[in-house]
């Protein structure tokens, strides 16, 4: 293709077109060295990694445990492999209360340890059931035993009082 004048447009119809300049200058390299690049890069992984292992840090130092008392359900009002759901230890957290036998319960965080979605009581199954992934965990233990997660459920300690069933504490 030319222009008016009979100069060719692209760069691709002219037999020379490898023999062009860089269009671009290259005096601006010289701001920038690699050791420069390769010593940034290295102290931005420090500080990442530092950051990290910060955070990691405080995550151990942090006591896990929720220590508060509260009241559930009456003893009464939950037959033999029967599902009470609570919140425990606050108000947006999901907790699970289950009576294995006659004198036995046990309690669970409701938030599956894989990605944090509900898990339920599957009563049909007697297992407890994460829908999100299809994790399983057991009953008596809060132990995972099928999907992907690796982690159990963490168990509220449970009492028995008068024939009601109070909430101690949480632990991981």
């Amino acid at each position: 293709m030319k222009q008016a004048d009979g100069r060719q447009i692209s760069n691709r119809e002219r037999a020379e077109r490898w023999a062009v300049e860089f269009p671009y200058g290259w005096d601006a390299d010289d701001a920038v060295s690699r050791r420069h690049l390769l010593r940034w890069a290295v102290m931005a992984s420090g500080a990442l990694f530092a950051a990290t292992a910060g955070l990691a840090g405080l995550g151990i130092l942090r006591d896990r445990r929720t220590v508060q008392m509260r009241q559930i359900v009456s003893a009464d009002e939950l037959e033999v492999g029967g599902v009470h759901y609570f919140d425990y230890p606050g108000q947006d957290n999901h907790a699970i209360l289950l009576r294995l036998t006659d004198d036995r319960f046990v309690a669970y965080s409701g938030k599956c340890t894989h990605l944090s979605c509900a898990v339920y009581w599957n009563s049909d199954r007697q297992i407890l059931h994460c829908p999100c992934h299809e994790g399983v965990f057991e009953p008596e233990t809060g132990d995972p035993i099928a999907g992907p997660p690796t982690r159990p459920l963490p168990k509220i300690a449970v009492r028995q009082d008068n024939g009601v069933i109070y909430a101690l504490e949480e632990t991981p």
